[in-house]
């Protein structure tokens, strides 16, 4: 399963998808709004000027161009791990199930599906004609393949379909006991069944993961033998709108329209992922060398968008969250009380407002959006306090040495924190956190290096502390990151009670029952402080005006790669 933590991202633009339209108010905004202290600008912002448009983009007939934050370059469903690799990895490929507007499961490459009584039994049945890109016919064998391969012994990527979505049979196969899933049935060409170990009431999201060629992925393939797919990152071959044509790394992606697509061939021939950055998308917009892009939202940037006449906006609260993460196996970190006191001891707000000005980011203190039917308020909202935050580091027998730095069993209190540059929450945060932190007597340094650079440090464990950004799903499982045995959790956090929670908020399918299971949930996490929790804040995509069909199509829980095929270009 692709986790509802779908990728870690390293940007100030990272986190994506919330309940509700664009806005969280289901509103479209005709004019541009005031950008004054009224409040900050939400909705769907149409261009107040589209014959403002530039001959670049205008000039540019059957190419779409969207910018895109640096790549991984792994275009695999069962691997991608970055949001930008996604965009791209689904472009290409496509599952059973979406996700429509209102963050539900919705027919895809399934006719239909049904799920038995007890919740232990999913049936799919495919579409009629279904083919990959190749022209190749796309059956329950592939499938069936897919989810395979990813409970491989070999399989290292995101998906964990053994320890959450608990597909019977599957650990018997990753630990060799068992030469195929009990779990999974391939009925006929069209008809498929999963069976589960048990009832989840999150497993429906599961099955929207993408489905790979046996043909072309499995070619190879032996059960204990998977290591070999990696080669294939580069040079996907999928069933969605687009095909794969060329990878310009640090530069572009390039991609043409898939006649074989079951929902038909895009109408805007060729696609353009083009690398873009914090510094440079805003005037790539404005001249017309991208379409659109994700710009970091504050009032500045807003102004400067809505000032070239042609851009259209999308603004919306993200479903997603940064944090500061912190390696728990850290002697310095594994006391809740350091935690705390550290999150106490940072003045979270300063750097909130330094980088998303005008109100458009919430400081917060658990791992869910406000919007969210889950969402439940903690106790201690953390607010800056350097008295506090003092006192826990004593409790926590840090005490502060002649020379300033608190110290403990003969060691000094220094962190070293790593930083993906360029990024503008840590341009904000690092001088905050050195100044605020000196004070309590905490020595912090920072090591700054390119976002795949610290994306590897972080997955290795060979990061301390550092800052992130988590993109949700509309499943609402922390399992994932935060579970002792999470395959996304890479701080080493554990914590038994809160492991006993997401048993129970899965196996519980009675909406009010989970909410208050959550509400557990959220108050034992705000009380034991696994990360350093930052902000949850708004998104928003310009979108040049000549491009038609993205007006309500982008919502916190649509992502628009599932209504490329269907726009157009004016």
């Amino acid at each position: 399963m692709k986790k509802k933590l779908i990728s870690i991202l390293t940007v100030a633009l990272s986190c994506m998808l919330v309940l509700g339209g664009c806005g969280g108010k289901g509103k479209t905004t005709e004019t541009p709004k005031d950008t004054g202290k009224s409040g900050p600008v939400e909705g769907y912002v149409k261009a107040a000027d589209p014959s403002k448009n530039v001959s670049l983009a205008k000039d540019r007939k059957d190419t779409l161009v969207i910018g895109i934050d640096v790549l991984d370059g792994v275009f695999n469903p069962l691997y991608s791990d970055s949001a930008y690799d996604s965009y791209i990895m689904e472009s290409i490929f496509t599952g059973m199930l979406a996700i429509d507007e209102n963050g539900l499961p919705t027919e895809a490459l399934a006719e239909s599906y049904k799920i038995s009584e007890d919740g232990k039994t999913y049936s799919f049945k495919l579409r009629d004609g279904l083919k990959f890109e190749d022209g190749t016919p796309l059956t329950t064998e592939d499938v069936a393949f897919t989810f395979t391969a990813a409970c491989d012994k070999e399989y290292d990527g995101p998906q964990d379909f053994i320890n959450t979505t608990k597909i019977k049979g599957a650990k018997a196969y990753k630990e060799g006991t068992a030469s195929t899933i009990e779990g999974i049935k391939v009925i006929d060409q069209k008809n498929i069944e999963f069976i589960v170990d048990e009832a989840n009431a999150d497993a429906i999201f599961d099955f929207k993961t993408e489905i790979l060629s046996k043909a072309y992925y499995g070619k190879e393939y032996k059960q204990g033998n998977l290591n070999y797919i990696k080669g294939l990152h580069a040079k996907p071959l999928g069933c969605g709108a687009y095909k794969f044509v060329e990878n310009k790394p640090g530069q572009e992606v390039d991609l043409v329209a898939n006649e074989n697509y079951y929902l038909g061939k895009a109408k805007i021939t060729n696609l353009i992922y083009k690398v873009t950055s914090e510094t440079t998308r805003i005037q790539m917009l404005q001249t017309g060398d991208i379409d659109m892009d994700m710009v970091t939202v504050n009032e500045d940037n807003v102004a400067q968008l809505q000032g070239a006449g042609f851009l259209d906006l999308c603004i919306f609260p993200t479903n997603g969250y940064g944090y500061i993460g912190l390696d728990v196996k850290n002697e310095k970190f594994t006391d809740p009380k350091v935690r705390q006191a550290l999150t106490y001891g940072l003045n979270r707000a300063e750097v909130v407002e330094a980088v998303y000005p005008g109100g458009y980011a919430d400081v917060i203190n658990e791992p869910q959006s406000t919007k969210s039917w889950a969402y439940s308020k903690g106790k201690n909202d953390y607010a800056y306090d350097k008295e506090k935050a003092s006192k826990l580091l004593d409790e926590a027998g840090w005490k502060v040495g002649s020379d300033g730095i608190r110290e403990k069993d003969g060691k000094k209190f220094e962190i070293k924190f790593t930083a993906s540059t360029p990024n503008a929450v840590n341009d904000a945060l690092i001088p905050v956190a050195q100044a605020n932190y000196k004070e309590l007597g905490i020595k912090f340094e920072a090591e700054q290096m390119d976002g795949a650079a610290l994306r590897e440090q972080v997955k290795s464990g060979k990061s301390e502390m550092f800052f992130m950004a988590w993109g949700l799903t509309p499943q609402i499982d922390n399992t994932g990151i935060l579970g002792t045995s999470g395959a996304q959790n890479y701080t080493g956090y554990s914590n038994s009670k809160l492991d006993e929670l997401f048993v129970k908020g899965l196996k519980e399918t009675d909406m009010e029952k989970r909410k208050a299971i959550y509400a557990e949930v959220y108050q034992l996490i705000n009380e034991d402080l696994p990360y350093i929790f930052m902000y949850q804040r708004r998104d928003m995509w310009a979108v040049n005006s000549r491009v038609k069909g993205f007006e309500n199509q982008i919502t916190p829980y649509k992502k628009f790669t599932q209504s490329l095929y269907k726009l157009t270009l004016e």
